[in-house]
């Protein structure tokens, strides 16, 4: 018996809709904390033999005008802080300042001046736009023998909403977790939000390209029901391989260690939204979005 997928539409929607309203929501009013790739600025990694609270880092460090210092705990007695750019000289003092409270060793210590940061801040963003366009038009292209009843370039449009659907969602999260835990957009969460997009569109094209077979083998047969049948067919594939990847990607969040724990759950978030868009919006919005124009020319 086949589930009709379809005939749901309006609550996958709905509850979609929700998440991206809130993620907009939080986003306008947490933002996004940018990690100094982005910004500019100095980091100290460090470990302690016995690591001191942050607030004795942060009244430690406060005579030496280093502006809002972020500390985030590595480990078992590790941390890493992070501030505005110093020179040498107040790096070592911070060094001093700290060891004073506990036997120190500092594993790594980066500088990266504004203009950089803002340099590969701008260079991201173009590179996701340009990665989401580059979708869509391949889309288009590669449906483009499939005019009937749906146009090829509304297969990328569709696609392109569920991308966007895929990458909002992580983002609002990732602004939550900026606010209350300062959590940082780092490259290494950027370059999950790329793999995102990748891993939703390829999932979406499965999808697609079994309604393509379906129109061609199925002429007298509704395209609701060409949809409901694809999705039926695909459903099991795409969410034995979410599973699995899954599995990876949680093993990689609890036992990878501090510097790969966000870009894991990145993944985590954004896969499981792109495994949901592929089903739940991007093949039923075909659907809708025939109904509307069949309407449309209706009246």
């Amino acid at each position: 018996m086949n589930f009709k997928f379809t005939k749901y539409s309006a609550i996958y929607y709905i509850f979609s809709g929700i998440l991206i309203l809130a993620s907009i929501f939080f986003l306008v009013s947490f933002g996004l904390k940018f990690g100094i790739e982005f910004t500019g600025g100095s980091v100290i990694e460090a470990s302690f033999e016995k690591r001191p609270s942050n607030e004795d880092i942060q009244k430690k460090l406060a005579g030496l005008n280093l502006g809002d210092i972020i500390i985030q705990p590595t480990e078992q007695n590790g941390a890493i802080m992070q501030f505005r750019e110093i020179n040498e000289e107040t790096h070592q003092q911070i060094i001093s300042k700290l060891g004073e409270i506990s036997e120190i060793e500092e594993k790594n210590f980066q500088f990266i001046g504004p203009s950089i940061g803002q340099e590969l801040k701008g260079k991201t963003e173009i590179a996701i736009v340009l990665a989401l366009l580059a979708i869509t038009l391949y889309i288009a292209f590669a449906f483009r023998r499939v005019s009937k009843p749906v146009s090829s370039w509304k297969y990328g449009v569709a696609s392109l909403i569920a991308l966007f659907h895929d990458v909002f969602i992580p983002l609002g999260i990732f602004s939550i977790l900026g606010e209350f835990y300062n959590v940082e957009i780092t490259i290494p969460i950027v370059a999950a939000l790329l793999t995102i997009l990748g891993f939703s569109v390829h999932d979406t094209i499965v999808i697609f390209d079994r309604i393509r077979e379906n129109i061609l083998r199925r002429g007298g047969v509704s395209f609701r029901e060409i949809v409901d049948l694809s999705l039926n067919q695909t459903i099991g594939r795409s969410l034995s391989t979410v599973f699995t990847v899954l599995i990876v990607l949680f093993s990689l969040f609890i036992f990878g260690g501090s510097t790969l724990k966000y870009f894991s759950l990145a993944l985590i978030i954004g896969i499981t939204c792109g495994a949901y868009s592929s089903i739940f919006i991007a093949s039923p919005l075909l659907v809708t979005w025939l109904d509307w124009s069949h309407r449309r020319v209706a009246k």
